[in-house]
């Protein structure tokens, strides 16, 4: 088949690679009908995150047709539609019985991403991201192994089109569970960081559960725009002002009720750094944290999706404990929030598929990474079709 090949940092490649095949009982193969390229992606993409090994097979949000099943697969059968989550959870042990799948304690034999591990048990696998969580191969490709297939991917009815519910394979749960981490409700108000693919449906969550006032914190006005005319946000391009004090002084000089950051650990920093993390003795900016701690109104939330890794340099707890503040933060439980994120796009209350900017060949993944990566063509979210 045909996958698109990790080689090394800015070198990925459609290859061809052997077929996959069932290995447990309750794999499934899935052909895929639609793949996308994902922010996080880009981390891989530009070597930041450590684990990958060339001939790595990339993509963790994908959608498909079962082709083949192992014999304990009892919620699917061949010819079914699906989305796959991009965690992998086998949905009995201690995390899964509490719903917290991303901390699932059985799929990922690797030894994760912690620094200060100790003893603890790594979290859960995830597709096409690195052996850090796994090695599992990824879905930017003709076809795909899910294991744990009875606890992942959900059944999409034939009346859906495949980019109206795709994104319920990572960006749409995301965005969802960062705005239910921060409390957003009718009338909240919440700044954003990062109009990218997780920001933007992080506005579309709030915009559907009543938020009051929304602040989109981004420097590309493409990006900013879109979710203005989209999401109806408040735009802050912080290469123009400073994002946080802007924040401040249009909420009565107290600040949001919660901050969505939605960049991680690439954020755009500071000299110092920027060469800190070079020299290998910082592992994230700290910037876009600094930002949310700084516009957070007391006793407010800030909510984490964005990535993070290592070290990070001025984070300002104590700023965070003179304003009494709570974090929230993590990968995505994306299980527990597919159903009723289904049933909020048959309803018609979300609409993903407007994000995507760019549709293309699994053949054109290298450009499209390329595309992606720096922004051209105002590209916000592609698709990929094999």
């Amino acid at each position: 088949m045909r996958a698109l090949v990790y080689h090394s940092a800015h070198d990925v490649k459609v290859d061809s690679v052997p077929d996959p095949v069932l290995q447990q009982p309750d794999d499934i193969i899935l052909k895929i009908t639609a793949t996308a390229i994902c922010g996080s992606d880009l981390h891989l993409y530009r070597g930041k995150v450590p684990g990958m090994k060339e001939g790595d097979i990339m993509g963790h949000e994908f959608m498909g047709v079962v082709v083949d099943a192992g014999p304990a697969v009892t919620t699917l059968r061949k010819g079914d539609r699906v989305v796959v989550p991009f965690v992998i959870a086998c949905g009995s042990c201690f995390f899964c019985d509490m719903s917290l799948f991303a901390a699932c304690e059985t799929t990922n034999p690797d030894r994760g991403t912690i620094m200060n591990k100790k003893s603890l048990r790594p979290g859960a696998a995830l597709f096409g991201f690195s052996h850090m969580y796994g090695g599992v191969p990824g879905g930017q490709a003709e076809y795909v192994r899910v294991p744990k297939a009875n606890v992942g991917p959900i059944k999409i009815p034939d009346t859906l089109e495949d980019e109206k519910v795709l994104f319920l394979s990572d960006i749409l749960p995301t965005g969802y569970q960062a705005v239910l981490n921060a409390g957003v409700g009718p009338g909240s108000s919440v700044a954003i960081f990062g109009a990218g693919p997780v920001g933007q449906m992080a506005a579309a969550c709030a915009h559907m559960l009543g938020a009051g006032q929304v602040f989109m914190v981004d420097h590309h006005d493409y990006r900013l725009e879109f979710a203005r005319a989209t999401y109806g946000v408040i735009p802050v391009n912080f290469d123009q002002v400073d994002a946080a004090e802007c924040i401040i002084e249009n909420t009565g000089f107290r600040g949001v009720d919660a901050v969505i950051d939605a960049v991680g650990f690439e954020a755009k920093g500071s000299a110092l750094e920027t060469a800190l993390t070079a020299l290998k003795l910082e592992g994230s900016s700290g910037q876009a944290l600094r930002q949310c701690i700084a516009a957070v109104r007391r006793g407010g939330t800030v909510s984490v999706p964005g990535v993070y890794a290592g070290f990070i340099h001025g984070f300002l707890f104590g700023d965070a404990f003179e304003k009494g503040i709570g974090f929230k933060t993590g990968q995505t439980h994306v299980q527990r929030y597919m159903p009723e994120l289904l049933a909020f796009i048959e309803q018609g209350k979300l609409k993903p598929e407007v994000l995507i900017s760019h549709r293309m060949a699994l053949e054109q993944a290298a450009e499209g990474y390329k595309m992606f990566d720096k922004k051209d063509d105002a590209c916000r979210k592609i698709v990929l079709r094999p």
